[in-house]
């Protein structure tokens, strides 16, 4: 009845593993239980949960995002600490879990941790910065976060039931195959890989629709801001690349469930078929998550150096650029296969190539901050910290590109230090720094910036610590995702290392620390203006946070910075002749019940529960059926409440300019 789950399934093997899921059912169990004394419970579903508000949809996926960075920096932390004790085979850690660790950290940190926080960001700012009331799809957004939702409870609940998969977060075949590998690990990888996988796709063509579609009137495309472009090619990206994943986790799923060969060495299969399937997705992956993040840094720069961004056309076509040539660089992750010299060239010439638009966002801008009057707000900070790293990664990137190079530092410590010198200072710099420039816009108050900053410098010394020692350690011949070993020259830069990972882990509870003094503080740091930055762009236009319909009148645009031009013109705050009827999507249960129903699914499918995967298969389409079918989505808000809700507003900004002359 219960498939493959018994009793066995429990982390019994080992006391860290049982303290790993003890710490994890006890911290679910004491959220539901402050819930449930602050009778919180309704509030949470009927104004978050079931929201298709894209601005509460934003929050949720950062808040996902949040929570996935701790668990996924815990194995980090594991990891660094096992490897500075693991001389002569020493250290805490038995084999088997050492690999679970690094396979979960990578699963988590690309797939739940920087996707969420990505999406939140594009859900929080687009929307508002194109002049429109939502995103083209309202309820595919929520369906969209309730499935990156699932697919990490799916990981999550690998702590608790059964282990997780030891072949790493790419998954290659051989080892991820039925024969190598028989537990449920790879089969918990694959169901919630391939579940967030589907909303990752969906939220890719609502965003391509929402920009090409939705626009104010007057806003082309050479008049969006950088984050939009950005986020527009990343969309692109995603509604493309996220189908080669699905489709090689299919496979794999494939060959363990019914024994098929697709990427075996039997009956015609081919393991190189997974790479290049994997990578197809990988490699645009990665600009997936840094173009969002080269977005964000082109609004900080402009907005703290009190400029116009420099060679606005050039970042825009730089950008373009990135995007396509993305495409053309994946199979520089296995120059090793065993490729010709010509192949091998032709993508070490194109990994080169692409580092020459990314150069051109770095000069836009340094020459945008050049002569500005800078003001260093904790998101300058990380914009400026990610500029003097990123480069440094750039430049081991294109040593990388060398085939032959390449042939001697792959699968060495150098790759790890590489790859985290690119998505740490280029994906999660940039993602932190949005989250600090956006959040009085999302919430209505400031955010702490002593926390901010002292959470950026225990960061970035912490980043320099815990990662140049890996290059050193490449240079040495040191193998990556090693458990043990016995040369001891190794030895002191894996506990260098290890200290940067504490100096981050002290980085991380200074952002909590940030969070808990800006609620406490946020009566004296509340924004009435919607504005605090005397910025240049839409969103800033509107009150903070942004009522369920953003815009009482669509703005009317007509400069590439248009709330900059509305000041010049002295028409910020001026009330339009008359309100209209607004129409505003009502809230969903639907996307919250098919996200639990594709969790369970997902769990069903990882035990062979069938009896359990058909049911929830069969109720995912009657809730699908359902929704698609009541069309009573949407509820309209007159113009008599718009008028009513906008004068008060303008009653409030009047009093604080009275206030603060």
């Amino acid at each position: 009845m219960f498939g493959r789950l018994t009793i066995e399934a429990l982390p019994l093997y080992s006391a860290i593993a049982a303290g790993g899921a003890a710490v994890t059912v006890g911290g679910a169990l004491l959220v539901a239980i402050v819930i449930t004394w602050l009778k919180g419970w309704l509030y949470l579903w009927n104004e978050w949960l079931t929201s298709v508000d894209h601005k509460r949809i934003g929050v949720m996926y950062i808040v996902l995002a949040l929570i996935m960075l701790l668990r996924g920096f815990v194995d980090a932390i594991m990891m660094r600490t096992q490897q500075a004790m693991a001389l002569n085979n020493e250290g805490y850690l038995p084999p088997e879990h050492f690999d679970q660790i690094f396979s979960s950290h990578g699963t988590i940190m690309i797939f739940f941790m920087a996707m969420p926080f990505m999406t939140g960001l594009l859900n929080i700012a687009v929307p508002l910065q194109i002049g429109t009331r939502d995103v083209a799809f309202p309820f595919l957004n929520s369906l969209s976060l309730w499935l990156a939702a699932s697919g990490a409870g799916l990981v999550m609940v690998s702590l608790v039931i059964g282990k997780f998969s030891t072949a790493g977060w790419t998954g290659y075949p051989p080892y991820s195959g039925i024969q190598y590998t028989p537990g449920v690990g790879v089969d918990y990888w694959i169901w919630a890989l391939l579940i967030s996988g589907v909303g990752s796709t969906l939220s890719g063509i609502n965003f391509v629709v929402t920009i090409i579609k939705r626009r104010a009137p007057g806003m082309t495309l050479m008049r969006m801001t950088p984050f939009v472009w950005t986020a527009l090619c990343t969309s692109v990206l995603m509604t493309f690349a996220f189908p080669a994943l699905t489709v090689a986790c299919g496979l794999l799923a494939l060959d363990r469930l019914l024994g098929m060969h697709f990427f075996t060495n039997a009956l015609g299969g081919n393991m190189m078929n997974y790479a290049n399937l994997f990578w197809i997705w990988g490699h645009p992956e990665v600009y997936i998550l840094i173009l969002p993040a080269f977005g964000v840094f082109s609004e900080v720069v402009a907005t703290f150096s009190r400029k116009r961004l420099f060679g606005y056309e050039s970042l825009v076509y730089a950008t373009a650029a990135i995007a396509i040539l993305s495409f053309t660089v994946w199979l520089h992750h296995f120059f090793t296969m065993g490729s010709s010299a010509n192949v091998n060239a032709f993508f070490g010439v194109t990994t080169m190539v692409i580092a020459v638009p990314t150069g051109v966002k770095v000069f836009n801008w340094l020459l945008t901050m050049y002569r500005g009057r800078i003001t260093f707000h904790p998101s300058m900070l990380w914009t400026v910290g990610f500029i003097a790293t990123f480069v440094i990664g750039g430049m081991t990137g294109v040593l990388l590109a060398v085939p032959p190079v390449d042939f001697l530092m792959h699968n060495t410590t150098f790759l790890v230090a590489h790859f985290h010198n690119m998505i740490i200072p280029g994906v999660l710099f940039g993602y932190l720094a949005g989250y600090m420039y956006w959040f009085p816009k999302a919430f209505g108050f400031k955010i702490n910036e002593p926390w901010g900053t002292a959470a950026f410098w225990f960061w970035i010394v912490g980043f320099y610590l815990a990662f140049m020692p890996l290059y050193v350690l490449g240079l040495m011949g040191m193998p990556r995702r090693m458990e043990q070993y016995n040369d001891p020259s190794w030895q002191p830069w894996l506990i260098a290392a290890s200290m940067g990972a504490v100096l981050i882990l002290i980085g991380i509870a200074c952002l909590v620390m940030q969070i808990v003094a800006s609620i406490r503080d946020r009566k004296l740091s509340g924004d009435v203006t919607g504005d605090p930055y005397d910025g240049r762009t839409l969103e800033w236009a509107t009150a903070s946070p942004p009522p369920a319909y953003n815009f009482a009148v669509l703005p009317e645009v007509r400069d590439r910075e248009p709330l900059l031009d509305m000041k010049e013109r002295g028409v910020t705050h001026a009330p339009p002749p008359a309100y209209q009827d607004i129409e505003i999507p009502k809230n969903s249960a639907a996307g919250v019940i098919m996200g639990g129903l594709a969790f369970v699914f997902g769990f069903a499918m990882v035990w062979w529960i069938w009896w359990l995967a058909i049911l929830c298969g069969l109720a995912m389409w009657a809730t699908m059926i359902w929704r698609s079918s009541d069309d009573d989505t949407e509820f309209v808000l007159v113009a008599e409440e718009v008028e009513r809700l906008e004068k008060a507003r303008y009653r409030t900004l009047e009093a604080a300019k009275a206030a603060n002359p």
